[in-house]
C-alpha cells in the first residue's frame, strides 16, 4: 500500500507539473516566434516605404536607402532583399549568385499583394531562418517586394533555456514531492496496516481484537468505527447466543401446539369453514417460518441469501389481501398504489415477511379511520416499497434507533424485534431500510431493493 500511495502522489505531482509547465513552455515559444515575426514584418514595411518611390519610377534605389539596408543587416543579422515587379534584384545586403527571385514562393506571394511569413532551415548557415516578404505598393499597384530573412538562433536559444529552467523546476518539485509523499504514505499506511491486522483477527474469531487509533483524522475515524463495530459485534454475538437458547423453547413450542390444535379441527369443521381453516393453517405456517427466520438472524452464522427476481406488485397485492380482515377490524383502510410491473431481487418469501412486519407495526400505530398506504415503484435505479401510516410517527432520534434490536421506544409495545428483523432481512438481500417522516406526520417505512433486469420473472 505504501508503494501505491507513493506512486499515486508522484503521479499526481507529475500530472500537475505537466499540465502547468508544458502549456507554459509551448506558449512562451509561440510568443517568442510571433514577437520576432511582428518585429521583422514592421521593419520590412518600413523599408518598403523607403524604396517605394524608386521602384515605382523604375530608377536605381538611392544610395542612402541601400546604406540603411546594409546598416540593418550589420546590426541585426537580417538579410534584406528588394526586387522590382518582375522579381529582379534591386537591393541585396548579402548577395549570392541569384539575380531574379520571381520563382521564390514568398516573393511570388508578395508580388501578388500578400504578406508572406514562415520559417525554413538554411543548410549553409546551419540554422532556421525566419522570412518575411511584404509588397511595395502604392494606390493599389504593386511595384516590387521587400524580404527580410532573420536567423532564429537567438530565439531558439532563449526557448531552449526557458525549457531547461522549467525542467529544473519540475525536477526540484518532484524531488521535494517524493520526500513529502514518502512521509505521507508512511503516516497513512502504518495505521491501515494495524487495522488490517486487527480485522484479520476479528475475522478469525477473536472479537476482542482492537486497532490502535493513530494516523490522519480520516483514518482515525475509520479505526474508531472499526473498533466500535467490533465491540458491538462482540456484544451482539453474545446476546444472540442467549436469545437463541431462550427463543427456541419459548416460541417454537407454542407454535407447534397451535398448529396441532388447528389440524385436529379439520374433521370437525363444516365445508363452508374449510377455507378459513386452511387460511389459518397457512398463516400459522408463515408465522412458524417467521420464527425460524428470527432464530437464524439471531445466530452469528447467518443463512446465505439467494436473491431472485420477485414480482413486487404481486407480493404487495397478496399481503394487502391477507391483512385486509385485520385492518377492517381495526377500522383502518388499506390502500395500494401499484402501477405497471415492478420486479426486484429478493430471497423468495422474504419480502412477504418484511411487509408483514411493517404492516403489523403500521396497524399498531394507526388510529381508527386512518389509512395505510402501500406504494411500490422504481426510483434511482432501484425498487422502493413504501408502507405509510397516519399514526403519531417518530422523532428523528427514534427513527435513528428504531432499527436496533430490542429497541422499543417510549411506547414500549412489543419486543422491539419487528423493525430489526426487517432491516436484517433486507440487508441480507443487498438492500436497505429507511424510516422517513410521512407528509401527514406519520411514518414512511421504505424498503429499498435492487431492481431485477427487464423481462425477469419471479
Amino acid at each position: 500500500m505504501r508503494r501505491r500511495l507513493l506512486l499515486s502522489y508522484l503521479l499526481v505531482a507529475a500530472l500537475v507539473l505537466g499540465a502547468l509547465e508544458i502549456p507554459l513552455g509551448i506558449a512562451y515559444a509561440r510568443n517568442e516566434r510571433q514577437d520576432l515575426t511582428d518585429k521583422v514584418e514592421r521593419d520590412a514595411v518600413a523599408l518598403s516605404t523607403l524604396v517605394e518611390d524608386a521602384l515605382e519610377r523604375g530608377v536605381t534605389v538611392p544610395r542612402q536607402v541601400r546604406n540603411v539596408a546594409q546598416a540593418y543587416d550589420r546590426k541585426t543579422g537580417g538579410r534584406v532583399v528588394v526586387v522590382d515587379r518582375t522579381g529582379r534584384r534591386r537591393v541585396d545586403t548579402a548577395p549570392t549568385g541569384s539575380t531574379n527571385f520571381a520563382s521564390r514562393p514568398e516573393f511570388a506571394a508578395a508580388l501578388a499583394g500578400q504578406v508572406s511569413t514562415g520559417i525554413r532551415h538554411s543548410n549553409t548557415l546551419r540554422t532556421d531562418l525566419l522570412y518575411v516578404a511584404v509588397p511595395v505598393a502604392s494606390t493599389g499597384v504593386v511595384h516590387g517586394a521587400v524580404r527580410i530573412t532573420y536567423p532564429m538562433s537567438d530565439v531558439t536559444s532563449r526557448i531552449h533555456r526557458y525549457w531547461s529552467i522549467l525542467g529544473l523546476i519540475a525536477a526540484s518539485v518532484l524531488l521535494a514531492s517524493t520526500a513529502l509523499a514518502y512521509a505521507l504514505a508512511r503516516w497513512v499506511s502504518k495505521p491501515l496496516d494495524s487495522l488490517e491486522q486487527a480485522a484479520e483477527e476479528v475475522g478469525s474469531g477473536n472479537l476482542s481484537a482492537r486497532a490502535p487509533v493513530e494516523g490522519p483524522p480520516e483514518v482515525q475515524r475509520l479505526v474508531r468505527t472499526f473498533n466500535e463495530t467490533a465491540a458491538a459485534l462482540d456484544h451482539l454475538v453474545r446476546s444472540q447466543d442467549r436469545f437463541v437458547a431462550d427463543a427456541s423453547h419459548q416460541l417454537r413450542t407454542p407454535l407447534a401446539a397451535l398448529r396441532l390444535r388447528l389440524e385436529n379441527l379439520e374433521r370437525d369443521v363444516v365445508p363452508s369453514g374449510r377455507t378459513e381453516l386452511d387460511g389459518a393453517l397457512a398463516e400459522v405456517e408463515r408465522l412458524s417460518s417467521l420464527v425460524d427466520a428470527l432464530l437464524v438472524l439471531a445466530r452469528a452464522d447467518r443463512a446465505n441469501a439467494s436473491p431472485e427476481p420477485v414480482d413486487v406488485v404481486q407480493v404487495v397485492s397478496d399481503r394487502v389481501s391477507a391483512w385486509q380482515a385485520l385492518a377492517d377490524d381495526a377500522g383502518v383502510a388499506l390502500d395500494s398504489r401499484l402501477e405497471g410491473r415492478v420486479t426486484a431481487l429478493a430471497t423468495r418469501g422474504r419480502l412477504e415477511q418484511v411487509l408483514d412486519n411493517l404492516l403489523a407495526n403500521a396497524l399498531d400505530a394507526s388510529p381508527r379511520g386512518s389509512t395505510i398506504t402501500l406504494d411500490a415503484r422504481r426510483a434511482n435505479g432501484a425498487v422502493e416499497v413504501h408502507v405509510i401510516d397516519e399514526g403519531p410517527g417518530m422523532s428523528p432520534e427514534d427513527r435513528g434507533q428504531a432499527l436496533d434490536r430490542f429497541w422499543r421506544g417510549d411506547a414500549g409495545n412489543g419486543f422491539g424485534l419487528g423493525l430489526s428483523i426487517v432491516e436484517r432481512l433486507v440487508t441480507t438481500d443487498g438492500g436497505h431500510v429507511e424510516l422517513r417522516e410521512a407528509r401527514n406526520g406519520g411514518l414512511d417505512a421504505v424498503v429499498v431493493l435492487s431492481a431485477a433486469a427487464a423481462g425477469s420473472t419471479s
